[in-house]
């Protein structure tokens, strides 16, 4: 085991050097930041390396950045001050831990024990060229079986110049597999346009939808054409078509029949060619038994359907997912990219993902941003299962039988019921120990560790009290019962 500490600190190098004899490991030592980057240069690459901030020195930061960007999985820990924009800015960059100085061996030790002992990283690389890239923010991938046969259906819908419905959870991607359809279809150089049938209230969405002429209304001089002219030639796609008002969807159906329509207010008429996409994430026959959507409107677009799978039925694909993400959001942010462990992995494997792609983009993005897994990881899970909603199954009929998962009610509540549980724990012990951390690099001065985790003081004063938490005896006695919570004082601040 190879450590590699960066600084001039005396104290602090002894401290190192004492913890490494005894436990066996092998320490180096670089005066600089650019002597370390050396070693690294030369594949002198260490387990872990901490870097020792000096106070008014920025060479630390500038290590930081540098080894970030030459071994972006590399663990970092740094030994620094109590200041809090120096603390973000490190967190920012991709520090695994910030820890105040004078840091005592017991305290650098866990540190070092949480990231270099017991933490594997898993690799979560896909093959670039499987990748396909429908738009900048936007791609497909097809690792699976269901979404290797999504991506065939995809591939031969394409040649065929038909109406289509696309139909799946929300999150799932339903956009992005109405955008891979007219990529590989010969509208691809043509527009793709997109309206969102439930953003508009009907008046509005009729003008985006068949454009408008002069005099139409007050105030409007000039003509203006709607979407469906726009796309000439290319693919319109209408999101959340269950949404549409009945009258709208008449005029529609005459657009799919006719290929024309009636320009409001001059009634001229209008030929177009465009080929329409819709999608919906509601189950379809129930919306027409509740008149949401026509029965003729229905029958006309949705003779072909894409079923579009949730991401809990492709769960194989999460750590690639996960690692794509990942990639395009440090790109994206400038940041350098983190890695996931294995533990981190199983959890996202076991959650639901209500929110399907758009929840897992969220969730890299956060943790990408801020860097704790446990932290983001019970955040993620805990908000979006407050109450259970997030954690119970969707009813999706519309789905092919054999990608619809099977299981009996009673089992089904059995098992949201204990993961619920389950998300309640991690969510209490990963606030637990960012106080805990917050308090012990403090030395449980309360206003400093209230500070350091930007929250309240009398919520801190609340947490400890739940949490049943007291400090040390190296830290002196101090009383947390209700009085403390009104902050009289008691102990340190």
């Amino acid at each position: 085991m190879r450590l590699l500490i960066v600084g001039r600190d005396a104290s602090a190098i002894a401290t190192l050097r004492s913890l490494a004899n005894a436990n066996a490991w092998e320490l180096e030592a670089a005066g600089s930041g650019c002597e370390a980057l050396e070693r690294l240069q030369d594949n002198h690459i260490p387990n872990l390396v901490i870097v020792d901030l000096a106070r008014g020195d920025d060479d630390g930061m500038y290590t930081l950045r540098w080894l970030r960007r030459m071994r972006p999985s590399l663990p970092v820990v740094l030994l620094g001050f109590a200041d809090d924009t120096q603390h973000d800015e490190a967190i920012r960059l991709g520090a695994r831990e910030y820890l105040l100085k004078p840091a005592n061996e017991q305290k650098i030790s866990a540190a070092i024990r949480r990231h270099m002992l017991g933490i594997e990283t898993v690799d979560t690389s896909f093959p670039e060229e499987q990748i396909i890239q429908v738009r900048q923010d936007r791609f497909f991938m097809a690792a699976g079986p269901l979404m290797r046969k999504l991506q065939a259906q995809a591939e031969l819908l394409s040649q065929i110049d038909v109406p289509l419905l696309v139909v799946g959870e929300s999150g799932s991607g339903k956009e992005t597999v109405a955008r891979l359809i007219h990529k590989l279809s010969v509208r691809s150089t043509l527009p793709f346009l997109k309206v969102n049938c439930a953003a508009l209230p009907p008046d509005l969405l009729e003008r985006e939808l068949f454009g408008y002429d002069a005099g139409s209304f007050p105030g409007q001089v000039r003509p203006k054409p709607g979407k469906l002219e726009l796309a000439e030639k290319g693919t319109i796609f209408l999101d959340d078509i269950a949404d549409m008002p009945a009258n709208l969807q008449a005029k529609l159906l005459h657009v799919l029949q006719e290929k024309q329509f009636s320009r409001p207010g001059s009634g001229t008429t209008v030929r177009v060619d465009v080929r329409i996409v819709a999608a919906t994430g509601v189950d379809v026959e129930r919306a027409m038994m509740e008149k949401r959507l026509r029965e003729d409107f229905y029958y006309r677009l949705g003779a072909f359907t894409v079923h579009v799978p949730s991401l809990r039925q492709r769960k194989e694909e999460i750590p690639l997912l996960l690692g794509h993400f990942m990639n395009q959001l440090a790109r994206h942010y400038g940041l350098p990219t983190r890695s996931l462990s294995a533990e981190t992995l199983a959890a996202c494997q076991e959650y639901k993902w209500p929110g399907n792609l758009r929840e897992l983009e969220s969730f890299v993005k956060r943790y990408l941003v801020m860097g704790h897994e446990e932290l983001i990881l019970g955040e993620a899970l805990w908000n979006n299962s407050n109450g259970g909603n997030g954690l119970r199954e969707h009813r999706f009929p519309t789905q092919t039988p054999e990608s619809m998962p099977v299981s009996e009610p009673a089992a089904h509540e059995e098992h949201t019921s204990g993961l619920r549980s389950l998300v309640q724990t991690v969510k209490g012990e990963a606030e637990r120990n960012a106080i805990a951390v917050a308090l012990d690099q403090t030395r449980w001065n309360r206003k400093a560790a209230a500070r350091l985790l930007k929250v309240s003081y009398r919520t801190l004063l609340y947490k400890i009290q739940q949490y049943h938490m007291s400090p040390p005896p190296t830290y002196g006695s101090t009383s947390f019962a209700g009085s403390a919570v009104k902050g009289n004082g008691h102990g340190p601040q």
